[in-house]
């Protein structure tokens, strides 16, 4: 009989030994550490998808375009295009990321654009999600 294994991160045993850093960087030292894998790579997506191309210094291909949509036209097309080029990036900046669902809606009214990500990460048991509201 076959056992599916799901691999830990050796770091996440080890409690005062940080993984990453948390958004927002609203802490006592700027900074507010993470602990555990699961909430360093949910920091890791949310500045991800918060950064548009061309905003990162040294590394201009990296972000998610999203915010930029909301200055054009949004219809059906530009939402599935948009969606495709998400499982895109997720697939070249975050390959271990397997999106379980991906739904952008939009509310051409108000300017705003809603992403909602459900994840899981490959060889874990990490399964989770994220929602932005993109707004002008």
């Amino acid at each position: 009989m076959a056992f599916d294994v799901k691999r830990i991160n050796p770091l996440d045993l080890q409690p005062r030994k940080a993984v990453g850093i948390d958004i927002p960087f609203s802490g006592t030292g700027v900074f507010n550490p993470t602990y555990v894998t699961k909430d360093a790579l949910k920091a890791n997506l949310l500045n991800y998808f918060l950064t548009n191309k061309g905003e990162r210094y040294l590394n201009p291909g990296f972000g998610s375009n999203i915010r930029k949509q909301l200055f054009n036209n949004i219809t059906e097309e530009s939402l599935d295009s948009l969606e495709d080029q998400v499982r895109e990036d997720l697939n070249v900046y975050f390959p271990r990321v397997i999106p379980t669902r991906i739904q952008l809606a939009s509310n051409p009214d108000s300017n705003t654009i809603v992403f909602f990500l459900r994840y899981a990460i490959s060889d874990s048991n990490i399964e989770d999600e994220i929602l932005i509201n993109f707004e002008t």
